[in-house]
């Protein structure tokens, strides 16, 4: 399955797109990304998982629990729109989350488990997908969507993250 074209996702959506390899399909980008994912993250150590590179900025843990919180948000999307459910979805907060939610006090090996398993419950679920339901579309955010291009975003959101982390927090 080729990367979805522009007109599949709103622009907000496009640094996610443009990290992807246009070689690999949809599934492959899922698997890579969570195997990059478990190389990075499972080897922060303790003193670096409240690590701040700035002020206001999240805590390593913070990071991946955002990573969770926003799996969560994209499949839920993917699930409703794959069965065509055509009511508006909305969108959400991503610093809310963070600032009402104590990640830093979750233990660490449970959160990158917690992604760890989020992900490949999703792999399970997008392998059965038709071209039908992966080429459904609804609203989210009041701007139009695919299944395939919220498939997309999630593995390019965790490589974005991944490289911020690299560059940032190590």
């Amino acid at each position: 399955m080729s990367i979805p074209q522009k007109q599949e996702y709103p622009p907000f959506y496009q640094p996610y797109i443009d990290i992807l390899d246009p070689n690999l399909g949809v599934l492959d980008l899922l698997e890579l990304s969570l195997e990059q994912f478990e190389e990075l993250f499972y080897g922060i150590e303790g003193s670096k998982q409240e690590y701040r590179y700035a002020p206001g900025k999240w805590t390593i843990k913070e990071l991946v629990q955002h990573l969770i919180d926003a799996e969560r948000v994209f499949i839920y999307r993917a699930l409703r729109l794959s069965r065509n459910d055509q009511t508006p979805l909305p969108g959400f907060d991503e610093n809310l989350y963070v600032s009402n939610y104590q990640s830093n006090k979750r233990n660490y090996t449970a959160l990158l488990d917690e992604f760890c398993l989020l992900r490949r419950s999703n792999i399970l679920m997008l392998k059965d997908f038709s071209d039908i339901e992966f080429n459904r579309k609804g609203i989210v955010s009041d701007l139009p969507i695919t299944v395939r291009a919220i498939a997309h975003i999630c593995s390019g959101h965790v490589f974005h993250h991944l490289k911020i982390i690299k560059e940032r927090y190590l």
